[in-house]
């Protein structure tokens, strides 16, 4: 077998982020994680990532709590600034 893996999103603390995939569910950022339902994050809404954490899971603050979401549903925002 000769994959290559697929390469990490490189977010910092403090970026911005959309959510690009619904994920099959949410699990919460709480020192004991639970499982929430997905309709919880629209599919388009933008958070803030608070920390890092293990095996390519970024702690993700929205509008209606901070979430364990994994790398590949989640996309960077633009961070230029428009002089219009």
């Amino acid at each position: 077998m000769n994959e290559t893996p697929q390469p990490m999103a490189d977010f910092a603390v403090g970026d911005r982020v959309r959510l690009t995939t619904p994920p099959p569910y949410l699990k919460t950022a709480d020192t004991m994680p639970m499982l929430r339902p997905p309709d919880l994050v629209q599919l388009g809404e933008e958070g803030t990532i608070v920390d890092r954490r293990p095996g390519g899971y970024w702690g993700v603050k929205f509008e209606r709590g901070t979430f364990l979401i994994d790398s590949q549903y989640i996309e960077a925002m633009p961070t230029h600034l428009d002089n219009s």
